[in-house]
């Protein structure tokens, strides 16, 4: 199984959803996951994990996580090109290094150059930013790549940002 996370903070809460897919070029039948955090920790630059990793890892408390192939992050795997680690690489430290991550980012993050390949979907001139971990960047983002849609955004991950701005 493949599973997509983000978070939406809102009144001091956390609305975090997971969609579970088994194929990477799905766009139906996949199941969703919810689940809304009180007293979720203020947002510090530079240190956005610290905010949701915690959301991540309650939710993914439901799964086995022997059945999970990949995990797909709202976000970078790398902050820099020293490889300091973002929200996708703590999560991958978190994980014990079992889980390939694979980071899919909406805006650049300029001090990292080397360890992001830039995605360009559709008719989009603006690129989504792909990073890796427990992967080889090519292969994920060849998965990404192949995921369902005609646009910048693939399917399940707009309907993921959707459903989580849903309150």
């Amino acid at each position: 199984m493949i599973l997509a996370f983000d978070t939406y903070y809102f009144d001091g809460k956390a609305k975090t959803v997971c969609l579970e897919f088994i194929e990477w070029n799905q766009s139906k039948n996949f199941k969703i996951h919810t689940e809304i955090i009180d007293n979720v920790e203020e947002y510090i630059p530079g240190e956005f994990y610290k905010r949701e990793l915690p959301c991540i890892i309650s939710l993914l408390n439901q799964f086995d996580l022997k059945n999970i192939e990949a995990i797909i992050v709202d976000g970078f795997v790398y902050l820099d090109d020293e490889k300091r680690y973002g929200l996708g690489g703590h999560l991958y430290e978190k994980l014990n290094k079992e889980i390939p991550i694979i980071g899919v980012a909406k805006t650049n993050f300029a001090s990292i150059e080397k360890d992001k390949k830039s995605l360009f979907r559709g008719e989009s001139v603006k690129p989504l930013y792909v990073t890796a971990i427990g992967i080889e960047l090519e292969n994920a983002f060849q998965k990404i790549e192949s995921m369902a849609g005609e646009f910048r955004i693939p399917t399940l991950l707009k309907e993921m940002d959707r459903l989580t701005k849903e309150i």
